[in-house]
């Protein structure tokens, strides 16, 4: 199972963070081990004093493929979610600056917080789902999936070049502005067109 991720797919997140608007989907993975399932805490690693949420709308992959065409993308995947894409800033940061990959800020063990599946066909538009974060009970992203630079299908398309998917892999197709760093003891609530998905602590 391969956990896919989208950098920089909305423009005013690229913005906060003073990085350029990329002109194609900018992928980077996380390990299996990464996932944090089930609402558990997730604990602030040693290694980071600057952790940031990131939330974003996850997509599960429902049928094997390779070199999809865009117009046959939605086949490719029947359930969505809420996921966290923690991530180590200060980290990340430093091995930018160092000209070295950064997947450890990104792929450490439980920095993919999931939440649970819900049916694709349940939601009123697809294409322009609503969701938002709120920490101890202040709301500090929104987001629509109508807004994203690349939408879903472009997403499994773009992976798919490069990528076989295959059933059960994970795409993290990005986080709109407002992330920012989360301390011991917060409190996380995720919302999807305002059923509540994510409600989990913060250690």
């Amino acid at each position: 199972m391969k956990i896919i991720c989208i950098g920089r797919n909305y423009r005013e997140h690229a913005r906060e963070l003073n990085n350029p608007v990329p002109d194609e989907p900018l992928v980077f993975m996380k390990p299996e081990s990464a996932l944090l399932l089930n609402n558990r805490p997730f604990f602030i690693p040693e290694f980071s004093n600057n952790l940031h949420h990131e939330l974003e709308l996850v997509v599960r992959i429902n049928r094997l493929g390779k070199h999809i065409d865009h117009n046959f993308a939605h086949r490719y995947y029947n359930q969505i979610t809420l996921g966290i894409d923690f991530t180590a800033r200060d980290l990340q940061d430093r091995l930018r600056a160092e000209g070295k990959p950064w997947e450890i800020s990104k792929g450490f063990d439980g920095s993919a917080v999931l939440a649970h599946l819900i049916n694709r066909d349940t939601l009123p538009d697809p294409g322009n789902i609503h969701f938002h974060l709120d920490i101890n009970g202040q709301t500090v992203q929104r987001g629509r999936s109508s807004e994203m630079l690349f939408d879903i299908d472009t997403l499994i398309a773009y992976a798919s070049k490069f990528f076989t998917l295959k059933i059960g892999d994970l795409i993290y197709t990005g986080t709109p502005a407002g992330v920012g760093p989360v301390r011991i003891n917060d409190h996380l609530e995720a919302y999807l067109e305002g059923e509540k998905l994510i409600d989990m602590l913060v250690k």
